[in-house]
């Protein structure tokens, strides 16, 4: 009888790897077990030894301590009194003991909570504008086909470059002459023009495909329902970003809205800081303390979106991913 040897599995020969080329070299090259460069310790960056692993922390410790220290110095000095915050020395805890005086002093004034307001709808005012024209404009730029545009675009570039600073006295007679001073539209409007963050978001524009949007125009929409049904909702993330950095650059301005605005009511968190003073001096406890209040509004921020930031930090157009 004889035996079909075709059905059978072949027994000769060793099996042939049906692993991935790639996967192999990944396994070799970071997991791996052996020692050496491909040992489970390298980094492609530090290498293999411990003793550069030991100095990039004791360098990164150094770092946050030097960025922490003046900043737990300014908690510490919120919570002394006016005598042992201006003593000299600078005992971390004075002989008086710690206090809240400075912060019941800033709330009985009444001036703080009216200083947190204005920042805050200044702040989420000038977001919604700047995300709202950046977009539009950075859509045109990216998408629109028009004579000028590359030297809008340049032009655009430029601007960048300058320094706000420049354009503190022309924004101030265009202001005055408009009749907006000391009102929150002067403090908001100029604001808004921002640039980099139309750079910003072209980029981000030009990496979205055109399939997308010739699909959208072959079913009958224009050019504002591509940008808002099609465009904006694929750019969240660097919307996200481009709106948390704007927040936080507008909350913690201080010479436009010191410059253009007079009355204590109008005045934002920054500014009204620097008024924390009486006929003997700067009262540094009390603006510590007021500091203090100042930065936990940002802190929540940092808090609730810290993973876009971070992931803005390092994809903030400049790839376009």
């Amino acid at each position: 009888m004889t035996t079909d040897t075709s059905l059978t599995p072949q027994a000769s020969g060793p099996r042939r790897s049906t692993m991935p080329r790639e996967v192999a070299r990944r396994r070799r090259v970071g997991g791996g077990s052996g020692g050496g460069a491909g040992g489970r310790g390298w980094h492609p960056m530090l290498g293999a030894g411990l003793l550069p692993r030991v100095l990039s922390v004791l360098a990164l410790i150094l770092m946050a301590g030097v960025w922490l220290v003046p900043l737990a110095w300014g908690v510490n000095t919120s919570f002394k009194s006016e005598v042992d915050a201006s003593a000299a020395g600078g005992d971390w805890i004075p002989a008086g003991g710690l206090t809240l005086a400075a912060y019941r002093e800033i709330f009985a004034q009444g001036n703080l909570p009216v200083w947190a307001l204005n920042s805050l709808l200044i702040g989420v005012a000038v977001t919604v504008l700047t995300v709202v024209v950046s977009a539009m404009a950075a859509y045109a730029l990216s998408r629109g086909l028009f004579r000028g545009r590359r030297a809008l675009l340049a032009v655009t570039v430029a601007s960048i470059m300058v320094p706000p600073q420049i354009l503190i006295v022309p924004l101030f007679r265009q202001m005055l002459v408009m009749n907006l001073v000391d009102t929150y539209a002067a403090v908001i409007l100029p604001q808004v023009v921002a640039p980099v963050m139309v750079f910003i978001l072209k980029k981000f524009f030009d990496a979205v495909p055109r399939e997308l949007e010739e699909a959208a125009r072959i079913d009958g929409a224009g050019s504002v329902r591509i940008l808002v049904s099609v465009i904006l909702p694929l750019s969240r993330p660097i919307l996200a970003a481009v709106s948390i950095f704007v927040f936080i650059t507008t909350w913690n301005n201080f010479l436009w809205p010191f410059i253009i605005t007079s009355d204590p009511t109008l005045m934002t968190l920054p500014v009204g800081l620097s008024s924390v003073k009486d006929s003997y001096g700067l009262q540094n406890a009390q603006a510590s303390a007021a500091s203090v209040l100042a930065a936990v509004p940002l802190l929540v921020v940092f808090m609730l979106f810290q993973r876009q930031i971070v992931k803005s930090v390092a994809t903030t157009g400049l790839g376009g991913q």
